[in-house]
Order: C-alpha cells, then sequence, then structure tokens
C-alpha cells in the first residue's frame, strides 16, 4: 500500500512538472516585449539579447534563449567595442540600449513571421546521420535530417527553441507560417572587408577586424583539442570552399576511427566540417563549420577552427586569400 502511495505520488509529482515546463514555454510577444526591467523574464530577454547580438554579428552562437558563456563573452566584446562600462554580468540598461540602437530593433522587431516553402518541406533530407566516422563515407549526402533541422539553422536557432516558438505546427507543410529569429544584419559588411583574423585560444573566440583595425565580427569557436592541438603563431587564408567534402587522412589517428586509408565523406551541412571550409597556410588546418552548432565553444574539435555553419558562411563572404590568421595562446 505504501508504494502504492508513493508511485501514485510520483506520478502526480511529474505530471505537475510536466505542466510546470509546459506553462513555463515562451511566447513570441514575451520576447518583442521583453527588457532588462526588474524583475525580467530572463529567458525572454536572453532569445532577444541573442537575436541583437547575432544582427550586430557579436554571434552568441546558436539562439536558444539561454544565457550561457558564449552569449556572456559576446556581450563583453560588444561592451568593449562600444566603450560600455558595466559591474557583473549578464544585461544592463546601458548595454540593451546600444545593442538595441546598433541592430536597429526599433524598426526590425527580432522575431519575424515565415511562411515555410516547398525547398523547406521536402529537401532532399538524410535521415540518419551516423556517429561512427568511418560509417558516413557510406552516405552519397549529409544533408538535413528534416524541415525542422533545416529551419532551425536557416535562421540561427535550436531546433528546439524553434518548436518551443510553433507549438503544434508542421514544419513539413508547405505555406504554413511559424515565428523564427529576425536575424537581418543591422549592417552587412562588404566582400572580402576582412584584413585579419585572431583566433583566441583563452576565450574559444574569433575575431575579424577591417581597415583600421575596426571589429567586423566576433565568433564564438571551438579550437583544437588536446588530441590535436590548433596551431601556434600567424598564418594566412589560402582558399575559401562552399559545401565542401571531407577527406579523412589516416595519420590524424582521430579516435574511434581505425581505417589505415584515406576515404572522402560527401558534403551536406551536417559534413563534419559543414557547410563551409576555409583552408589555412597550416597543412590540415581550417577554419569550418559543423554539424553540431550547440556544441560549439564547449566540446573539441580536431585541432581546426570551428565555427556555426551560419558565422562560417558570413565570414566566408568577409574573407579572402592572404589574410592572416594569428592564433593566441591561452594563458598558463
Amino acid at each position: 500500500m505504501k508504494w502504492q502511495l508513493w508511485a501514485g505520488a510520483l506520478a502526480w509529482s511529474l505530471v505537475a512538472l510536466a505542466g510546470s515546463a509546459h506553462a513555463e514555454a515562451l511566447k513570441p510577444q514575451q520576447i518583442l516585449e521583453a527588457k532588462p526591467s526588474d524583475p525580467p523574464n530572463e529567458r525572454a530577454l536572453t532569445a532577444k539579447v541573442q537575436v541583437l547580438l547575432d544582427r550586430t554579428r557579436f554571434s552568441p552562437g546558436v539562439i536558444d534563449g539561454r544565457m550561457g558563456e558564449n552569449v556572456e563573452r559576446a556581450l563583453k566584446a560588444f561592451r568593449e567595442a562600444n566603450g560600455i562600462e558595466t559591474k557583473g554580468k549578464g544585461m544592463d540598461e546601458a548595454t540593451f540600449a546600444k545593442l538595441a540602437e546598433v541592430a536597429g530593433e526599433s524598426s526590425e522587431p527580432v522575431l519575424t513571421d515565415y511562411k515555410i516553402t516547398q525547398d523547406d518541406a521536402k529537401g532532399p533530407f538524410t535521415k540518419s546521420i551516423p556517429e561512427e566516422f568511418e560509417k558516413l563515407k557510406e552516405l552519397d549526402r549529409l544533408g538535413y535530417t528534416g524541415p525542422a533541422e533545416l529551419l532551425a539553422e536557416k535562421f540561427h536557432m535550436d531546433e528546439d527553441f524553434l518548436k518551443e516558438l510553433n507549438p503544434g505546427k508542421d514544419f513539413g507543410k508547405t505555406g504554413t507560417t511559424i515565428t523564427v529569429a529576425n536575424v537581418k544584419e543591422a549592417s552587412p559588411p562588404e566582400r572580402g572587408s576582412v584584413r585579419r583574423l585572431e583566433a583566441d585560444k583563452a576565450l574559444d573566440q574569433l575575431r575579424a577586424y577591417g581597415d583600421n583595425d575596426s571589429l567586423l565580427a566576433v565568433y564564438p569557436a571551438t579550437i583544437g583539442s588536446e588530441e590535436r592541438p590548433a596551431p601556434s603563431g600567424e598564418h594566412k587564408v589560402t582558399a575559401i570552399a562552399q559545401n565542401p567534402k571531407y577527406t579523412y587522412n589516416p595519420e590524424y589517428k582521430f579516435k574511434g576511427v581505425k581505417s589505415d586509408k584515406p576515404f572522402d565523406i560527401a558534403p551536406g551541412p551536417n559534413n563534419p566540417v559543414g557547410s563551409v571550409w576555409i583552408d589555412l597556410s597550416k597543412e590540415g588546418y581550417g577554419i569550418h563549420g559543423t554539424p553540431d552548432p550547440d556544441k560549439i565553444g564547449k566540446s573539441a574539435s580536431h585541432g581546426c577552427v570551428r565555427l556555426t555553419n551560419w558565422d562560417a558562411e558570413q565570414l566566408a563572404e568577409m574573407v579572402k586569400p592572404g589574410v592572416p590568421v594569428k592564433f593566441l595562446e591561452a594563458k598558463p
């Protein structure tokens, strides 16, 4: 009898928790109206700040309504670039006001409606992406696994967050109107405007500078690993490849890969180097995208500089061969 009572209480608690979680799901209007008031809706405000940072090229990584190191570092870089002094972390009135001004929030709200197209809904998609590296070579293309993943990446969003803002919506139905992050840039940079790059190993950040050493963009990055550290010193961009195939070199000796012969992995956004490869003069190293945008700045790479696909694509538009890339060492 006691066990039955305990089990019943547990079941009720789980239902209550589920209901509470559902009640706390963000609504688009909460994000649109969010501001650093007292007390603010923290998730709504964070989501709004993430979109504004994205539009000013101080990238927060994946837009998911959650404050984390990538967002904090982007805010710190934005404050430094705009001469804003503040104490502590999180959002303050001065930073929010400047961010909204630079991002053009008054004329371009942070959320917008989007009508799903036939291309969005129909693919072609790759139903399943194996985790084992060697199994990837058996696929003809490493595309998105479905329309939700495609749409989330198109608007720089976490897939679960996209679903949270669009409860009950069918992402596979052409003509469906959904709410998405309005990631339209406030002032798009000129093609080839980057003059130098810095890969900061301590901050897990890639910074792009233009004429007169102006800061054009800041991206969260995964830079190297203990298994295969990123290079040191200064190197140069040598080439840019859109939608690249990936060639595995057995000399890399990646953990879990048994092949002693090179093999190719087909292109696609879920390719190990994502949708873009920016080749460096250090053989075997580059700046590239990723199939796992939510892990940027959190998990190790295979020695390269890994960005979200959309950040890598943006950078590829601004950089050209010959641009120097300096790797800044983490302080011991």
